[in-house]
This record gives C-alpha cells, sequence and structure tokens, in this order.
C-alpha cells in the first residue's frame, strides 16, 4: 500500500471530477482524495505514481509531491513490538547500504576514449601538379 500525494492545478469542479474519474478508473486505486484549498489530490492503493501523473498531466499540469507507504491504525500491545523490530531492521539496512557503497567504490568503470581524428590538408603552393584558376 503507498500513499503518493500529488499537486494538481485544478481550476474548478468539471475538471475535478474529471480527473476524479480519471483516477479512480486505475487498477490498484482504494482512496482517492482531494483538497481544493491546497490543490493536492491524495491516492492511497497499489499504484504506480508516474502512470498516475501521465495521466492526469493529460487533464492539468501535476507534480508528485510524495509516495510513502500508507499510515495504518495502531493496535496498541503490537505498536510496542514493532518499534523494537525496526531497529534491528534499520541497522541491517544500514549494513547492507555499506556493503553496496563499498562495492560501488571498487568498480571503476572505464570509458574508451576515442581519439580525434588528425586532419590532413594539401597546400596548394607545394603540389605544382594542381590546377589553379586565377
Amino acid at each position: 500500500m503507498n500513499k503518493v500525494v500529488l499537486s494538481v492545478e485544478l481550476h474548478d469542479d468539471k475538471i475535478k471530477k474529471k480527473a476524479m474519474k480519471v483516477v479512480s478508473n486505475l487498477s490498484g486505486v482504494e482512496s482517492v482524495s482531494v483538497d481544493m484549498k491546497e490543490q493536492k489530490l491524495t491516492l492511497i492503493g497499489d499504484i504506480d505514481p508516474v502512470v498516475a501523473v501521465g495521466k492526469l498531466r493529460k487533464l492539468c499540469h501535476t507534480d508528485i509531491v510524495s509516495v510513502g507507504p500508507a499510515k495504518e491504525e495502531n493496535k496498541g500491545k503490537n505498536n510496542k513490538e514493532e518499534k523494537k523490530k525496526p531497529a534491528v531492521a534499520e541497522n541491517q539496512n544500514h549494513q547492507n547500504l555499506d556493503d553496496m557503497v563499498k562495492a560501488y567504490e571498487a568498480y571503476h568503470h572505464m570509458h574508451n576514449q576515442m581519439r580525434q581524428p588528425a586532419y590532413y590538408y594539401i597546400s596548394v603552393e607545394e603540389n605544382p601538379n594542381a590546377c589553379v584558376i586565377c
């Protein structure tokens, strides 16, 4: 589940209805909300934000503000246990990131540089057989 916040330029209710219709027809959309005051459209579901922006740009100017996981309801005791688990997962992600950085530093991409062509020209004075029209 992703929460996608888009900045859209909705001038009137007609464009708002069209935008809602276009976005609601996308596969994976579970919830759509529009804030006309801040001109923001919020989508919740398993959607590709690039596809949503591509469809909306046919109607109005659209930009992606943020993409992130959708917030779920807090479940009391499970919430305390979940706080402990991300610390371990975060440490492991940090180690994986360190490994990737080391691998990237070891990788040296070689560029095949092409030599510049040597230009060859003939001077008319050096070639006595050359035809010169005066």
